[in-house]
């Protein structure tokens, strides 16, 4: 799809959040991702439908996908692996960034996360990750700041101000430019003292070294996204040297 292009003022899309979470519901369904079946999301089925939807609703054609209507392989590994493991969230307050759905952030929440915060600048995914939270009947908090756009120092006193102790980002290294940026930016929070878990299936721009794995999975995954029903998806965190 070519770069967004937006309509003229008076097409207006929808600014308000009960408008995007009666949209959510209209074009998803509540499902249970297979391989964290004790998630519950507002999913859709296939791409094309959703995608075409989100561009009528917010009246702009070249948008990116709404990743918020799918369970990434790399988002239920990350998950999968917090369920199963609840001490590396347990009593945390967490950051979960490149949200989408906020499935990670739901996982960690229902893992024992004392917070979580969930971040991403789609303008459907405040209302996407406030349902899927009710959904599970947990509390997760969302903005859409765009914090790759922030150095450390300003990490640091948002670390402060919400006691944030464990990023968490699943399934963000699919795009080159982005993930160039996403990877910068959590390199530079982990070597400040706030520790990062990635979730990733391998997608191309996965740095290809200074990755520790901590856990991998088969994970079911839609066809109409992966072009398979299972991937292959780890989690990760940066190597400390030393």
């Amino acid at each position: 799809m070519d770069d967004a292009e937006p309509l003229p003022q008076e097409l207006a899309p929808m600014t308000d959040l009960a408008s995007r979470r009666a949209f959510v519901q209209r074009y998803t369904a509540l499902q249970r991702p297979p391989s964290v079946g004790e998630v519950q999301l507002w999913l859709a089925d296939e791409v094309t439908r959703i995608w075409e939807m989100t561009e009528q609703e917010m009246q702009q054609v070249g948008l990116d996908p709404p990743f918020w209507a799918f369970a990434w392989a790399g988002g239920q590994a990350l998950a999968r692996y917090l369920l199963d493991h609840p001490d590396a969230v347990a009593g945390r307050s967490v950051l979960d960034l490149g949200a989408g759905s906020g499935l990670v952030a739901v996982a960690a929440r229902l893992a024992g996360a004392r917070s979580a915060l969930a971040v991403d600048i789609d303008p459907f995914c405040d209302a996407a990750i406030e349902l899927n939270a009710e959904a599970n009947g947990v509390e997760v908090a969302h903005t859409d700041r765009d914090l790759l756009a922030d150095d450390v120092g300003v990490l640091r006193v948002d670390a402060d101000l919400v006691g944030v102790d464990l990023i968490l980002a699943g399934d963000v290294s699919y795009e080159f430019g982005m993930s160039g940026r996403m990877h910068r930016w959590l390199r530079a929070a982990d070597a400040a003292g706030v520790p990062v878990m990635l979730g990733d299936p391998g997608r191309r721009y996965l740095p290809s070294d200074g990755l520790e794995q901590v856990a991998a999975y088969d994970i079911v995954t839609t066809p109409d996204l992966e072009e398979s029903d299972l991937r292959r998806a780890a989690v990760y965190r940066y190597a400390r040297s030393g």
